[in-house]
């Protein structure tokens, strides 16, 4: 062999091996893509509140993690988003609670009769406590997401309608009226003698100005945003009948992927913004009702003593939507704990 083909050998040698590791530094840049889906438009107080926090994610992780937002259902309508995050089409989602409950029933208690006409701190007492992370646990454990902590409002739900007019409970007698889903929607429906209607969010605006059904459940900001008075929303009946709420939902690769660094970021994220989302959220919810009221929407606010009876009421049947719903009785029991009754 020449010395001439040893060095060229040599050479070649050397040069793979410098350029190895700089063809492996360059894969590390490159950075991780975290896809975040919601079916909401982007006006929506939950849209808003992902916008700023995955651009906070973005530079928290230095440029490690590149987000994308995909909204108003550009990807997933919330009732099939957590079986996409279970398979990995999207990195990030927070579909509503009711949304979660075909795979973990116990997703939707904040929907019980204990929690008809109840304050909003009586209920962040209960999903940020024992109950609420005992159905994080659940969700951790069954679908394999992770959760990040401490769910994010949509509000109070309450009654809309398009051409009968709402001035009390009993005006439900006899109505179709969409749910957005979950057993416990339905049954509170059933309550009132109305009739359930499931309808995904997208579709809803249609489904109302073509007569689907005559009203729904949904939140004041909700209805404003999603400018529902162009389909024919005409009446609303408050009595914060449950609060809405969002479960903030991440695939569990994604999250093995980023590193624990990354993950203790976006969890102190979560918990550092999460009450100014809240705040930001029931800000919308009175603004949505001021918009909706301009537009000629007509509001009747149930009396807290109706609330209250009506509650009483819906208790000695809370088993029977326990039951219904399939929600296990000791989650019922911290529950009750914490609520107080």
């Amino acid at each position: 062999m020449s010395a001439t083909l040893t060095r060229r050998a040599f050479g070649a040698t050397a040069a793979a091996v410098l350029a190895t590791p700089f063809i492996r530094n360059a894969e590390a840049a490159a950075p991780i893509e975290l896809r975040c889906s919601l079916d909401t438009e982007p006006s929506h107080p939950r849209n808003v509140g992902f916008r700023d926090f995955l651009a906070k994610i973005e530079k928290g992780s230095n440029g490690e993690i590149k987000t994308r937002l995909f909204e108003s259902g550009a990807l997933f309508p919330d009732l099939h988003v957590v079986k996409a995050l279970v398979q990995g089409q999207v990195e990030m989602a927070c579909p509503g609670t009711w949304t979660v409950t075909g795979f973990v029933p116990d997703a939707d208690f904040s929907q019980l009769p204990a929690f008809y006409g109840r304050p909003i701190d009586v209920v962040h007492k209960v999903t940020d406590g024992p109950a609420g992370k005992f159905v994080n646990a659940e969700m951790t454990k069954k679908l394999h997401l992770e959760t990040l902590g401490a769910w994010f409002d949509l509000g109070f739900n309450n009654w809309y309608s398009t051409k009968k007019p709402l001035d009390t409970l009993a005006d439900l007698k006899g109505m179709k009226l969409r749910s957005p889903g979950g057993v416990l929607n339905s049954w509170r429906i059933k309550f009132f003698d109305g009739i359930p209607n499931v309808t995904a969010w997208p579709d809803v605006p249609l489904a109302m100005s073509q007569g689907t059904f005559d009203g729904l459940i949904t939140t004041n900001a909700s209805a404003a945003s999603s400018k529902l008075y162009d389909s024919g929303l005409r009446h609303s009946l408050q009595d914060q009948q449950g609060m809405g709420l969002y479960v903030p939902l991440v695939n569990q690769t994604f999250w093995a992927k980023i590193g624990k660094k990354n993950q203790e970021m976006i969890l102190s994220l979560w918990a550092e913004n999460l009450p100014t989302y809240r705040k930001n959220t029931a800000a919308a919810q009175d603004a949505g009702r001021a918009s909706l009221t301009k537009q000629g929407v007509k509001f009747v606010d149930v009396p807290q003593s109706v609330l209250d009876a009506t509650r009483a009421k819906m208790l000695p049947r809370q088993n029977e939507a326990v039951s219904g719903a399939h929600i296990s009785p000791a989650l019922v029991k911290l529950v009750m704990a914490d609520i107080g009754a």
